[in-house]
């Protein structure tokens, strides 16, 4: 089983390829520290835009460029980082409630989307000042 350090952080994933080509697998409660409910991907996104732009109530994530690269800058409500993500092995897990922009994707990116929730649109902060309000009042 895994251990959760923080909030947010990167995983380096075990490359299993061979002279055939390579390989990665993704377990749950062995490379993630949670249970694989869906699985999503963003494509052709242009490098000029964000995706993301929004917290989630009770979704954790595990993100992987699959493709190209791109970045993620995330803001747990006591740091903001910027996580660049642009090797098939690296993924990037986050907790509940961290706001979340993707960008500077290349033009060939594919960013992978692991998550231990089903879709509810109501779980979704998508204005930046409820979510700071929400984050203080939880840390007082």
């Amino acid at each position: 089983m895994i251990e959760i350090r923080k909030r947010h952080y990167i995983i380096q994933l075990k490359e299993l390829g061979d002279d055939r080509g390579g390989l990665i697998a993704v377990e749950e409660y062995k490379d993630l520290p949670f249970k694989i409910k869906r699985v999503f991907y963003e494509y052709n996104s242009l490098a000029n835009i964000t995706r993301g732009n929004h917290a989630n109530k009770i979704s954790r994530f595990g993100l992987v460029s699959i493709v190209g690269s791109c970045s993620i800058e995330i803001d747990d409500g006591r740091e903001s980082v910027k996580y660049i993500l642009d090797s098939p092995n690296k993924l990037l897990y986050l907790d509940r409630m961290i706001w979340k922009v993707m960008k500077d994707f290349s033009s060939n990116n594919v960013l992978l989307v692991l998550s231990d929730q089903k879709y509810y649109s109501s779980e979704y902060i998508k204005d930046y000042a409820k979510f700071r309000k929400l984050i203080s009042i939880k840390s007082n």
